[in-house]
């Protein structure tokens, strides 16, 4: 029974880690650009949640602030990391790390660097039977928008015209260029998505953990882990790779060595990296050989 209950736990961390890594690993597949402000976003989208929610709920909070922080994204990608699209990539490593530093210094200063706490809404609250045990139901309900923006992220680029030509765009953008279709406005949109998503988990994360500026700092480096492992280019690899790292963290956390779950993480990436340095289902993007 506690091995489950931790396995649950280590799938809801691999439910976050998989928002954030969705959109991380949409951007730089399309746009060449390894986003280290991703996770400033999520941060932005759980502090906009707590403003938000104080003040009209935490239903209006959940669809205000994804939408806010996506038109951000949106705003940053235009007047920012277009610019670096075919530049060096260690200028954009630099701008979008400068940006992350700038994003959680401001955060400091209109929110103060204390934590700030906000309760689960009394609606969500309560424990519901999973097996043998009891599981707090807000927590189920982060797998479940985990999973269902894994089911609609993956119709739109799989069901859809959008879809076919960011596919495209990965794998071949200059074939897409001479077809006469321009990426741009696919850019300006997949920025939206993905920042958008980075900002759920914020949305969802912000009433189980504290939030505080350097947030987004402390869960971008397990959300590159889970690109990494997954794969570039791969959306299901990186389904699958925050599964496997969500159910290692809670393994390694019932064996009763919590200390040691992220260093974990990172050994299997390492041994991920050894085997197939692609990743697990990475697949081969012109652009990038």
């Amino acid at each position: 029974m506690l091995l489950a209950q931790h396995l649950l736990n280590g799938l809801l961390a691999g439910a976050y880690y998989l928002l954030i890594a969705l959109g991380l690993s949409l951007i730089f597949a399309l746009g060449g650009v390894v986003n280290l402000a991703h996770g400033a976003f999520y941060a932005i989208g759980a502090y906009l949640a707590v403003s938000v929610g104080q003040a009209y709920g935490f239903t209006v909070a959940s669809f205000v602030s994804p939408v806010a922080v996506g038109l951000l994204g949106v705003a940053v990608e235009r007047f920012l990391l277009r610019r670096f699209y075919k530049a060096d990539p260690a200028l954009s490593l630099l701008l979008t790390f400068g940006l992350a530093m700038v994003i959680e210094q401001v955060l400091r200063m209109v929110y103060g660097a204390a934590p700030i706490s906000w309760s689960i809404p009394p609606e969500l609250r309560g424990q519901v039977v999973v097996g043998d045990f009891f599981y707090p139901r807000y927590r189920l309900l982060v797998l479940a928008v985990a999973m269902a923006a894994v089911a609609g992220l993956w119709f739109l680029l799989q069901r859809t015209a959008f879809g076919r030509v960011v596919r495209a765009g990965v794998q071949n953008p200059d074939m897409v260029g001479a077809l006469g279709i321009s990426l741009e406005p696919y850019m300006a949109a997949v920025a939206f998505l993905g920042i958008g998503l980075a900002a759920v988990a914020g949305v969802m994360l912000a009433p189980i953990f504290t939030v505080h500026p350097a947030m987004g700092a402390e869960i971008i480096t397990a959300a590159f882990v889970v690109v990494v492992i997954g794969g570039i280019g791969s959306f299901w690899g990186v389904v699958i790779a925050a599964a496997i790292v969500g159910v290692m963290k809670g393994a390694v956390t019932a064996a009763g060595y919590p200390q040691f779950s992220e260093a974990a993480i990172y050994l299997l990436m390492l041994v991920v990296l050894l085997v197939r340095p692609r990743g697990l289902l990475g697949e081969r993007i012109l652009r990038f050989e």
